[in-house]
Order: structure tokens, then C-alpha cells, then sequence
């Protein structure tokens, strides 16, 4: 999905929707008009892959309809790890590194996506460097939550088993 082409559906940034999502939570109007003014938007059709595991990631994701899920292949069988729904976001590790995607994201509704790339985020910095900084603040609390749920995961397997301590 990546690689496709977006479908043009253009997005206002007093749109309500967008008002709710946590990515831009603190951004004023001008800095959300910029960066919808950088990115594409993407209809995507339910059971379509939107990403997949393996595979060079370059932007992240805003679900702004729909929802999808988060799998990963592990002992030949497909494994949810999450759903992801309206006003989420995904793919943020590849703003940050060059590394391949972790997961697969399959479409579960007919979705509507904001696709952003580490190239609008530079431009935006330099348009606005204040969306910019709200924009990567946001995501950086986003990956330290998800990173302090898996620590917590991780030692509640632990503690659960503590012959592997």
C-alpha cells in the first residue's frame, strides 16, 4: 500500500474530526492547514494490506475513518496485537529510523488515511517549526507509552514465570 498513489479527498483543518485526534492536539489552525497542505490522503478499501511487516517504511499513518488491525506472523499463523481505530496513528518508528516495518496493517473497515512522511515533517519545520515540535512531541509520548505497556507486559510474563528469572 505504500507505494500506491493517494486518492485525492481533501481534508480542511476545521474539520471536526481532526480537531479530536491526539497528533494534533495544541497545533492552531495555521500549523494543521500547513501540514495537511504537505501530505496525501488515502481511501483504502476494508481487507486491503496498509502496510506490511518487513517492508521500508517512510511515513506514518492517521486513521481518520475506519479502523484496521495489527498482526504479525508467528508460528505460521497471523496473531492480532491491535486495533487501531479513528483518530489513531501508526508507523511513527519510520519518521525515526530506516529499519522495516514491525507489524502488518490490514484495513478491517473501508478507511480514509493521512499519510505523512518524514519529508513533510522537515518541510513543516521550516513552515512551522512549532506544529513541527507539537507534532513530534506528540509522537514521542506515543512511543513512550507503547514502550512502558510492553515493559509492564514483559514483566508481568516474568514475574508470571519465575523460574525464567
Amino acid at each position: 500500500m505504500e507505494k500506491s498513489s493517494p486518492k485525492p479527498a481533501p481534508l480542511s483543518p476545521d474539520d471536526p474530526r481532526l480537531q479530536k485526534f491526539s497528533l494534533f492536539a495544541g497545533l492552531g489552525r495555521d500549523g494543521l492547514a500547513a501540514l495537511l497542505g504537505l501530505t496525501d490522503i488515502l481511501e483504502v478499501p476494508a481487507g486491503a494490506r496498509i502496510v506490511s511487516a518487513g517492508e521500508p517504511g517512510y511515513c506514518l499513518y492517521v486513521l481518520v475513518e475506519g479502523n484496521a488491525k495489527v498482526t504479525v506472523e508467528a508460528d505460521s499463523r497471523e496473531v492480532d496485537l491491535a486495533r487501531i481505530l479513528s483518530g489513531d496513528f501508526f508507523g511513527e518508528i519510520a519518521l525515526v529510523d530506516d529499519g522495516p516495518r514491525s507489524a502488518n496493517v490490514t484495513a478491517v473497515d473501508p478507511c480514509v488515511l493521512l499519510r505523512i512522511t518524514r519529508m513533510a515533517i522537515g518541510v513543516l519545520s521550516g513552515l512551522q517549526p512549532a506544529a513541527a515540535i507539537q507534532i513530534l512531541g506528540a509522537i514521542g509520548r506515543a512511543l513512550v507509552g507503547r514502550l512502558r505497556a510492553s515493559n509492564q507486559k514483559y514483566l508481568d510474563i516474568l514475574l508470571s514465570k519465575p523460574e525464567q528469572l
